[in-house]
């Protein structure tokens, strides 16, 4: 059979949340159900921490620092299209955190074309090369109080993102599949948008972002496994220790397959009660590194969360270790009808909203 590769760009101004939709990504297309997801980070980022090299005093001009970029981002994308054309997943997902396009913004575009002669390249054939290209605005046009969280030394001014954001997507403004994810909603919703429009433009329905939450009564795992295809994911949660006022921190790590995934996330409100999150994947290293932060005042939570589709609807189960007779349900769409329900589940109550089945009050009762 055939495989399925499909090429996304993720790209934006300063700030527009590219980080943590990668994040999700990687928890949403999973290897246990048949997916391989393979990122490449974003290269100028790459080579000025790695390698010292940049567009700044001492160093070389901003035109000389895009024959570094381009040339390192062109070896990447051709690498990650013979790691996609050989891992053994059918259905490959190649996610570019900013792609060769971003380099225009920077340079003129008659700069561009010459660097781009100079490795034997056009634009046209580099557009051909991506089958879509998410614009997700930076958070310095419409929901500015977020704009430098979780990035205290982010040297752009507002103005500056603002105007970098208008230039990418000028950069990007000839791909023929090009969707800009712009900040009308809240920051999650902005997030799941743009996971809608990746199902879309891998032609497949995308799950409904409501969701809703019940407590039910502990279900034949082992049934929902045989009957529903219900594919099990292991996560562990740890919340760290408040370093910031209001600002939550927490690392997950998560087995799917045979690999483990870490994350690291922190939770904010606005003064106006706007809610923020940012994410990011983190190393192994780096994840054992942040568990000598841990909160001793709350428990990690463990858990096995059970997803499947049944009658048009998502379901998630989450079964925890310190519960032997319930568990806790999540139903994606609007609302629930008793039909639409299978048989082997029994609803106790709906928790929606309760506090008390938050994953952090779990983290101190560990009961349900």
């Amino acid at each position: 059979m055939a495989k399925n590769i499909s090429r996304i760009v993720l790209t934006g101004g300063p700030a527009a949340g590219k980080t943590t939709l990668i994040s999700r990504i990687l928890k949403e297309f999973k290897q246990e159900e048949g997916w391989k997801v393979i990122t490449i980070p974003e290269t100028a980022t790459e080579l000025i921490s790695g390698f010292g090299l940049g567009p700044f005093e001492g160093c070389m001009s901003m035109l000389d620092f895009q024959y570094f970029v381009i040339g390192d981002q062109l070896h990447k994308e051709k690498l990650a299209l013979r790691g996609a054309e050989t891992v053994p997943e059918e259905n490959v997902l190649i996610i570019y955190d900013r792609a060769v396009l971003d380099d225009k913004a920077y340079i003129t575009d008659e700069e561009f074309t010459h660097v781009l002669s100079s490795f034997g390249v056009t634009e046209d054939e580099l557009l051909s090369g991506y089958d879509a290209v998410l614009h997700l605005v930076t958070c310095a046009k419409g929901a500015e109080f977020a704009y430098n969280y979780g990035n205290a030394a982010r040297y752009e001014s507002v103005e500056e993102a603002r105007e970098m954001d208008d230039r990418t997507l000028r950069a990007w403004s000839a791909h023929p599949s090009l969707h800009i994810i712009d900040n009308s909603v809240a920051f999650e919703d902005k997030i799941n948008r743009a996971i809608g429009e990746i199902y879309r433009i891998l032609g497949r329905p995308a799950p409904d972002a409501e969701k809703r939450k019940y407590l039910i009564r502990m279900p034949d795992v082992e049934k929902l496994t045989a009957d529903y295809d219900a594919v099990p994911v292991e996560m562990m949660q740890t919340y760290l220790v408040q370093t910031k006022p209001g600002v939550e921190r927490r690392i997950r790590q998560q087995k799917g397959g045979k690999d483990y995934l870490y994350f690291y996330t922190e939770k904010r409100l606005s003064e106006e009660g706007k809610r923020w999150v940012i994410e990011r994947p983190i190393s192994e290293k780096d994840y054992v590194s942040y568990l000598m932060e841990c909160d001793m005042s709350l428990h990690p939570v463990r858990k096995t969360k059970y997803r499947f589709n049944f009658a048009g609807k998502r379901f998630e189960i989450d079964i925890y270790p310190f519960s032997d007779e319930k568990a806790v349900m999540f139903v994606y769409g609007e609302g629930l009808e008793q039909a639409a329900l299978p048989q082997e589940l029994e609803i106790l109550k709906e928790v929606t909203g309760d506090a008390d089945y938050k994953n952090r009050q779990l983290a101190k009762t560990q009961s349900l």
